[in-house]
């Protein structure tokens, strides 16, 4: 958690979105991770308390983890939580072009949603 302990504060997924869930926390996430707001070291909230504070299934939560964790966004350390890491230069490489992408779709006047089919289909691609 942060040092004032406010994550996730007054921020729910929302649940009419066409992201999934445990997506729309995974991106919560990386946003406060990127901003400094959760600091590299940053306990978050286990998986049971954090799916009880947001009214999600505990499952959700857990996948939003696992996935951080595979980015390296997170790292779990057992009894002792799941903290926030460090992120190397390549990562804010990936930024900067996310956010370019992100502003040509916007730009575009697509969706959020229909902007993440767009990566996600890109994504796939072979």
């Amino acid at each position: 958690m942060t040092g004032n302990g406010e994550f996730p504060g007054n921020w729910r997924p929302n649940t009419n979105s066409g992201v999934a869930l445990f997506e729309q926390l995974r991106l919560r996430i990386i946003e406060l991770a990127d901003s400094g707001v959760l600091a590299v070291g940053a306990k978050l909230p286990p998986v049971r308390n954090l799916a009880g504070v947001l009214d999600v299934a505990p499952h959700t939560v857990a996948r939003a983890y696992k996935e951080l964790e595979a980015a390296g966004v997170v790292a779990t350390r057992g009894r002792n939580g799941t903290v926030i890491c460090a992120r190397d230069d390549r990562w804010g490489a990936l930024a900067e072009v996310a956010a370019q992408y992100a502003a040509a779709a916007k730009a575009q006047g697509a969706s959020f949603a229909e902007a993440v089919q767009l990566l996600a289909a890109a994504y796939d691609a072979d």
